[in-house]
């Protein structure tokens, strides 16, 4: 029988400095693996962020092949883990990049990424001025000691199309890093909708944010039912919680509810 994934969120401030933002990264990996972790979930713009997004992150857009992608490999096949991560990718499109996550595996290397397609372009921020939005293909998802995973980012949790389409085709884990940003009642929005995607899509869900100042950090693991698993405060730190698809399984033949449902996704075409 395969053994149980254990899942680790990992926050912290990522900052204009890419190399030292990957030495975060291999701390915090690290540290994630000591604990038992074969999977650790980086936040948004784990590769270069600085507030607001703008121009700089242009400069610092890397594509899938680059020297960040390549780095998070090495770090993978090293500590034998799935390292997920938000970054800045190169678009090929003047004056504006992807907001994407990618996904490596040991010894597999990129094994599924994902382009932001809701942008923040709310509570006053205007994120579509530099990023161009990921196109509605199909969901990418990969396998994690038996439990396929997919990816979305932050912002589409206000979406919940964004989350069934996944669970569609066959998550049983959903990963989401974020920069969710500081704000009136927003710690409340993003344990809500977090929780909520879980629940109503009998999936686990794990997400991890940026640290404040700019973030709200609480990243966070849910199950099925949606219990909280593992939840941090507001410092960069690693949480970990055991997932397995056999409790996927069990929830969905208590609470049948996506075998119950009477409508579909399906993308919009504007």
């Amino acid at each position: 029988m395969t053994e149980p994934l254990i899942v680790a969120v990992a926050q912290f401030a990522p900052t204009a400095d890419t190399e030292a933002n990957l030495d975060t990264i291999r701390d915090l990996a690290e540290a994630a693996v000591a604990r038992g972790a074969g999977l650790v979930l980086f936040p948004e713009y784990a590769s270069f962020f600085v507030n607001p997004v703008g121009a700089a992150f242009l400069e610092a857009a890397e594509p899938l092949d680059g020297a960040f992608v390549v780095a998070l490999r090495g770090l993978a096949d090293r500590l034998g883990a799935t390292i997920v991560a938000g970054m800045a990718e190169l678009a090929g499109e003047p004056g504006r990049f992807f907001n994407t996550v990618v996904a490596v595996a040991p010894d597999r290397g990129l094994v599924a990424s994902y382009r932001k397609q809701h942008l923040y372009d709310a509570f006053g921020a205007r994120e579509s001025e530099w990023v161009a939005p990921g196109a509605l293909d199909e969901p990418q998802t990969f396998t994690a000691s038996g439990v396929t995973v997919g990816l979305q980012t932050c912002y589409d949790l206000r979406f919940p199309e964004v989350t069934r389409r996944i669970v569609d085709a066959g998550a049983e884990l959903v990963l989401v890093p974020a920069e969710w940003v500081h704000g009136n009642l927003k710690v409340h929005h993003w344990r809500t909708l977090v929780i909520a995607r879980a629940i109503e899509n009998t999936v686990y869900v794990a997400a991890a944010d940026q640290t404040p100042p700019i973030g709200v950090g609480t990243s966070l693991v849910v199950d099925p039912m949606g219990v909280v698993l593992a939840e941090l405060a507001e410092t960069a730190d690693v949480g970990v919680a055991e997932v397995a698809a056999s409790r996927v399984h069990d929830v969905r033949a208590t609470n049948p509810s996506l075998a119950l449902r009477r409508f579909r996704v399906i993308p919009s075409t504007e």
